[in-house]
């Protein structure tokens, strides 16, 4: 614990300016990021005695060990600049709304030739309209589906549509009048975004004038007895309007607006927003937070915009955002948000009327939504508290594992060997940490001698990071590193407990690794995937933990997250390895180069007969490159024949891609069958009770 006096920076030294200050602790990590209209009065806040700042304020300060500061022109800079470093930085003491999901929107990709409806999650695509968010995505496709038949637009995925294409044939959707089959050319290009146009704008709350034009069409074609074209108006107005029931009016003067509500305790806070686009309840979303700062509600109310509307722009910025409190700096923060809309943003509580009787069934969501994650979270923090009290127990530590780190290794019969480190802190996945190894001091199949390669290489990391920092010095500040930004370091931060994947072998070559390194402050044990025993380094019997223990749910669950993460960079590193072919070497040679070559000659066999002066031929290909081209070539092995399996004949390469040769089929030897080549499979043998099978599963400890 640092004494806050100790980095107290001198009196003069805080300009009496807008600013954002940043406080690190020892390991040169941010931990707390603020804004100030005064760095000079908010900064002498934090250095008062400790017994007159609040609880969390104290801790924060006494974890720091150093404080910084910009200097900026206006509250509004600050604004952002805080925004900005809170995101990069992720500290631990500002407080951070996380959402447990993604929430679905609906989107039209207006920035394809033929606009496409679809339910989207994540992060929002430059030229795509969005709608929502929807508190579900089934709520979406209803809509959809009611409105595909006056608003024909594509729905289908672009494998599909060019299927279609190719075909000649409509999908179903096509025949059955709910999309107007650009993929067979019914529409032209132009006519479809316009449907798609006029989809986005009804969507986007302009009902009444579309509905009314509908309408007069519809009296019209009635005059002029075209009764069919009258009745299938009539039905797509009947349409449109239940689909406009499914969103009640609650505003009635056709208000875009977001409302922003908070539930809050002494310890968490829940904020609930909806969004109100022409009178109607659009979407919903909301978060929960744990009060790591001495925040108000004007404090939250803060936080909150700057995580809803800190990368959004334009439209998706509303003209009216209600809140239940202002802002400290009220003027900034709407400025700011006029900035990312471009246009005028009101930022205000609503006092009266509709607005204000909405306002109160937002709060009352996000109060409702408090109460959930609280019944949710004391059953998670109960669970996971025990866990990690358990693998104490049972391992002998000092105190509960609050960082885990699980290693596994990974390869396919001594091919591609690779290794996995996943990480677990306070009892949950962490995987910006996560990381992946090749192994590099040997070739072949050798699990052993791969883990004490793998925990070498991570822990000699950490030793250079603390020697960097200037942590070997004991009672010295360390030196200021200018090459240090206070982002998270990899592999900075050592773990109280090692978990291999395997027995008494590989637990004792990570053990080995450790003290070779002079590490004897962490924790070793291994998981053997047969009896589910715990290992421990130098003893015969292994650590039996009971089938319902919480301590072994937890370990099973760390293994097997290290298991899946080594099996897919494996598996991605052999398919890399199996697509990789000759031309590949080529220094140079692109993608879009190797297709000329490969389309011009035909097939690589064909490339390698050709000379240089036919390969400059091609365009863009010089002949410095041609020249490298015909030595790759001569210098790699032409692949074996394809063979005709049926008829036992040589095919002719006429066509072979600028790939590698695929491997022979797998043939059953009891058989004679020829079985499917799936290339993420090996055999191994596996016995249930007395009954001994044969199964295709990874290779892997």
């Amino acid at each position: 614990m640092a004494d806050p006096s100790s980095y107290r920076p001198k009196p003069g030294q805080i300009p009496d300016s807008p600013g954002v200050y940043k406080f690190r602790d020892e390991h040169r990590r941010v931990i707390y990021v603020g804004k100030a209209k005064s760095l000079r009065q908010r900064l002498a806040n934090y250095f008062q005695p400790l017994t007159s700042l609040h609880p969390r304020t104290a801790t924060m300060v006494t974890t720091a060990a150093s404080v910084e500061w910009t200097v900026v022109s206006t509250e509004v800079e600050a604004l952002q600049l805080e925004y900005s470093w809170i995101k990069e930085f992720d500290p631990r003491f500002n407080v951070k709304y996380r959402d447990d999901k993604s929430y679905p929107y609906l989107a039209v990709t207006m920035n394809e030739e033929f606009p496409r409806v679809q339910v989207m999650r994540g992060h929002k695509k430059k030229g795509v309209r969005y709608f929502g968010p929807y508190a579900h995505a089934w709520a979406i496709r209803e809509t959809v589906d009611l409105m595909l038949r006056v608003f024909p637009v594509r729905t289908c995925s672009a494998g599909v549509f060019r299927n279609a294409s190719s075909a000649g044939r409509p999908c179903l959707l096509g025949y059955i009048g709910k999309c107007s089959a650009p993929c067979v050319g019914r529409v032209t290009p132009e006519e479809h975004r316009e449907l798609a146009e006029e989809f986005s704008d009804f969507m986007a709350g302009r009902t009444g004038t579309y509905i009314r034009r509908l309408e007069k069409q519809m009296t019209i074609a009635a005059e002029d007895m075209e009764y069919e074209r009258a009745a299938r108006l009539r039905d797509d107005i009947a349409v449109l309007r239940r689909a406009m029931e499914k969103n009640a009016v609650v505003l009635a003067d056709a208000t875009d607006a977001d409302l922003i509500a908070l539930a809050e305790d002494e310890l968490e806070a829940a904020v609930q927003i909806f969004h109100v686009r022409g009178g109607r309840v659009r979407g919903q979303r909301g978060w929960v937070t744990d009060k790591v700062e001495a925040v108000d509600t004007a404090g939250l109310v803060e936080h909150a915009l700057q995580q809803l509307y800190g990368e959004e722009s334009g439209e998706t910025v509303p003209k009216e955002v209600l809140v239940p409190a202002l802002p400290e700096d009220a003027e900034a923060v709407s400025a700011w948000l006029s900035g990312r809309r471009g246009s005028l943003v009101s930022l205000r509580v609503p006092q009266r009327g509709d607005k204000k009787d909405l306002m109160e069934t937002v709060a009352r969501n996000a109060q409702q939504a408090l109460v959930l994650h609280k019944t949710k979270r004391a059953s998670d923090l109960t669970t996971r508290s025990r866990a990690l009290e358990e693998i104490a127990e049972a391992l002998d530590l000092d105190s509960a594992p609050l960082r885990i780190e699980c290693f596994d290794i990974s390869h396919l019969q001594g091919e591609d060997v690779v290794a996995s480190m996943v990480v677990f802190e306070d009892g949950l996945p962490r995987k910006s940490e996560y990381r992946r190894f090749q192994i590099k001091g040997f070739e072949g199949q050798d699990d052993v001698r791969s883990m004490h390669e793998v925990i070498g290489r991570r822990f000699k990391r950490y030793l250079a990071e603390k020697e960097r920092t200037g942590e070997w010095v004991d009672g010295e500040v360390p030196a200021e590193d200018p090459e240090d930004d206070g982002r998270p370091k990899r592999f900075a931060y050592p773990p109280q407990l090692v978990v291999v994947d395997g027995g008494q072998p590989q637990v004792a070559a990570a053990r080995r690794a450790l003290d070779e390194l002079g590490i004897d402050d962490i924790a070793v044990c291994g998981l053997a995937k047969r009896l589910e025993e715990v290992w421990l380094p130098g003893d015969d019997d292994p650590v039996v933990l009971p089938r319902s223990s919480e301590g072994l749910y937890l370990l099973q669950r760390v293994r097997d997250t290290a298991h899946d993460f080594a099996i897919r960079y494996q598996r991605s590193k052999r398919t890399k390895r199996i697509r990789t072919g000759p031309l590949d070497a080529v220094p140079g040679l692109g993608e879009t180069r190797k297709q000329t070559l490969i389309k011009h000659f035909g097939s690589v066999k064909r490339l390698r007969q050709a000379t240089i002066e036919q390969i400059c031929e091609v365009p863009g290909m010089g002949r410095k490159t041609a020249e490298a081209v015909v030595a790759a070539l001569a210098g790699a092995a032409p692949g074996a024949p394809a063979v005709n399996t049926a008829t036992g004949e040589i095919m002719e390469d006429d066509t072979a891609p600028a790939q590698a040769a695929p491997a022979a089929p797998a043939v059953n030897t009891a058989t004679g069958e020829i079985m499917e080549d799936d290339a993420d499979v090996t055999a191994r043998p596996r016995v249930h009770g007395t009954t001994s099978t044969t199964e295709k599963t990874e290779q892997d400890t």
